[in-house]
């Protein structure tokens, strides 16, 4: 059956007939969406809307994270049509699932861009609708996190990652990808006491009161081990789940733009994301792959991959 359909297959992403089910297009050919999933502005039918924001103005070391996105979603074309293995149920059927394309702002007013964002989201999730977004650099996470908590209260945060991004900044002018952490505790958007970083190998000499299972730690545990902890700190609130790609160790994921050796591989992840099924996740994103840096397209495979984790989890506990 999936060979004959990739006979007559192309360019699902506009000719495709609903949300949900798998697409047999060729991998290498037509136009780019997530997951050959549908590409609309109207989320009328949609439960999640896939969405990218390419935006790299607030980088520390090397830019290129704008490009994410797009570099994503080819990635995600290399996956099989078939049902993610190991969830034991298959998210693009069971769940009508949009690519919601991307965030649209004006470059060179940065200070806008915040507020910009925000609202975007906030539009998604205003149509009972989740949100999984494709970045960008970590600085966006802040205003996507406002807009969850405009609609879901405070949350618990899952925080995969070589930093802790909780350097503190109280300007509020400011975008910086390694502030997020400190100004969305500064303003109630995540309860320290429910949230949790991991793979985190630099230092940061005040944590905030997250709890930390740094990426040495997660070596010596494991994935189950890790991610029981996981849940045990989350609790059954609601959560939010970002995942910086630099969290992987550079062999994994060398495209992005402050690598730190030592980090997780590809199957601790994996496995990690998997382990954490049951939590109660109301969106989530991948963040900083820079394709400039990513000579294989190795970075964009796995963070294609994360994205559909992310996926997964949020469906786990809405199936």
């Amino acid at each position: 059956m999936a060979l004959e359909d990739a006979k007559t297959q192309v360019d699902t992403a506009i000719t495709r007939k609903g949300l949900k089910g798998p697409s047999f297009e060729n991998t290498f050919g037509g136009v780019a969406s997530f997951l050959r999933r549908t590409l609309t502005k109207d989320l009328t039918d949609a439960d999640i809307a896939v969405t990218g924001v390419p935006f790299d103005q607030s980088v520390t070391n090397r830019p290129g994270t704008r490009l994410g996105p797009r570099a994503i979603r080819e990635a995600s074309a290399l996956q099989s049509p078939d049902a993610p293995y190991g969830w034991g149920y298959d998210v693009m059927s069971d769940f009508a699932i949009a690519d919601y394309g991307d965030l649209a702002f004006d470059y060179a007013d940065v200070a806008a861009f915040p507020a910009v964002l925000e609202a975007h989201i906030a539009g998604i999730l205003a149509q009972d609708c989740a949100a999984v977004t494709l970045g960008g650099d970590h600085s966006i996470t802040l205003p996507i996190l406002r807009a969850h908590v405009a609609k879901h209260g405070p949350l618990g945060l899952i925080q995969f990652d070589a930093h802790t991004d909780s350097w503190p900044d109280d300007d509020p002018a400011r975008i910086d990808h390694g502030t997020f952490v400190y100004k969305a505790v500064k303003e109630g958007l995540i309860d320290p006491a429910r949230s949790i970083q991991i793979g985190i190998r630099t230092t940061n000499d005040d944590p905030l009161g997250i709890a930390i299972i740094d990426a040495p730690e997660v070596h010596r545990l494991g994935p189950d081990l890790v991610a029981a902890r996981i849940k045990e700190v989350v609790g059954t609130g609601p959560a939010y789940l970002t995942f910086d790609i630099d969290a992987l160790d550079p062999a994994f994921a060398p495209g992005t733009g402050t690598p730190v050796w030592g980090g997780l591989t590809s199957a601790q992840a994996a496995a990690i994301l998997r382990g954490i099924a049951g939590v109660n996740l109301v969106g989530g994103d991948v963040v900083e792959v820079s394709p400039p840096f990513d000579t294989s397209g190795a970075t964009a495979i796995a963070g294609a991959h994360v994205a559909v984790e992310i996926l997964c989890l949020w469906g786990w506990t809405r199936r």
